[in-house]
């Protein structure tokens, strides 16, 4: 993917973001075979969804509704606003940044705020991308199901079609 292609996809995303990003996602979407057109599009679509077009590594609320949520690993107070949503896929909860911290050796556990730093945010989320199989949901060009397992549900879902159906325009 060139910048250029980026950023007629990310049409919102600042020149400096593109910059930034493009030559990281090119990195670790190559590390985590997300490679071929249906993958990128969903992939693409899904980043700069949650990231705002890569304005934003760390989730806007306070992370106060995740506290508790043994689904996420959130057993000790503070866990939910500790381990809120955080990475161009928003990884949330203590159980995916333990994960990711022993799948990457990065200790995110203990500082998660590095996953809010432009390599970090790019590289765990092509990690959680393939951890959880979206490369071959994608595959099946089933943008809906992508969406549901990124988000739980279909929040935003028309911004994220947009920005899939311009990707699978724009890209080879």
């Amino acid at each position: 993917m060139t910048t250029e292609q980026l950023r007629n996809i990310a049409n919102y995303a600042t020149l400096v973001n593109i910059n930034t990003y493009a030559p990281l996602l090119n990195r670790y979407m190559h590390n985590y075979n997300i490679c071929g057109k249906l993958r990128e599009a969903a992939f693409l679509a899904t980043v700069i969804h949650e990231s705002g077009s890569f304005r934003y590594t760390k989730e806007i609320a306070s992370g106060k509704a995740y506290e508790w949520r043994k689904d996420l690993g959130n057993v000790q107070a503070g866990d939910g606003v500790r381990y809120k949503g955080r990475g161009l896929i928003q990884l949330t909860g203590r159980t995916n940044y333990t994960l990711a911290s022993n799948a990457l050796g990065v200790d995110f556990v203990s500082r998660p705020e590095l996953i809010e730093q432009p390599e970090f945010a790019t590289m765990v989320s092509c990690w959680w991308w393939k951890m959880k199989g979206l490369n071959e949901v994608a595959d099946t060009g089933d943008f809906r199901k992508v969406t549901r397992i990124v988000n739980g549900g279909f929040t935003g879902m028309a911004d994220r079609q947009k920005f899939y159906d311009k990707a699978m325009q724009i890209l080879k």
